[in-house]
């Protein structure tokens, strides 16, 4: 059977720390992310041939990421320190995870918890979301 996807990007921009690394992503830290959302569509291609209008993908979840990630800060709700630190600055747009912010853990909230949340009623489903943290580094979640 065929596997046909529409894939939307989202750049973003955000601020996070990983707790416990080993080395420099242990500070408090950002990046210019990018983010691709394969979605696929429920019941088959639309009347004129979609598995989704793009721009719905962008309103959805470039929302999503407007609002809750982009230029703020992706803090564990485990990591107490850069919760303080951040909680410092007036009016600063805080996002608390339940998982530490690695580009893995981001990937997945994305997929696993984000997606069915917004995207629920538009008849797709996301499969997969890759996320690049840097131009040379990215993480991928797929179900």
């Amino acid at each position: 059977m065929e596997q046909i996807h529409a894939v939307r990007r989202i750049q973003f921009a955000a601020g996070h720390r990983v707790f416990q690394h080993e080395s420099k992503c242990r500070n408090l830290h950002g990046h210019n992310y990018v983010a691709f959302f394969h979605a696929k569509a429920e019941s088959g291609l639309d009347s004129i041939g979609r598995v989704i209008d793009f721009s719905v993908l962008k309103e959805k979840l470039g929302g999503w990421v407007d609002e809750h990630w982009d230029h703020g800060f992706i803090v564990w709700e485990k990591d107490a320190e850069a919760h303080e630190a951040v909680n410092r600055i007036p009016e600063q747009k805080i996002y608390i995870s339940k998982r530490n912010p690695t580009a893995e853990n981001m990937a997945m909230e994305l997929l696993l918890e984000v997606a069915p949340k917004v995207l629920a009623g538009t008849g797709v489903s996301l499969t997969r979301v890759v996320l690049w943290e840097t131009e040379n580094c990215y993480a991928e979640v797929q179900l």
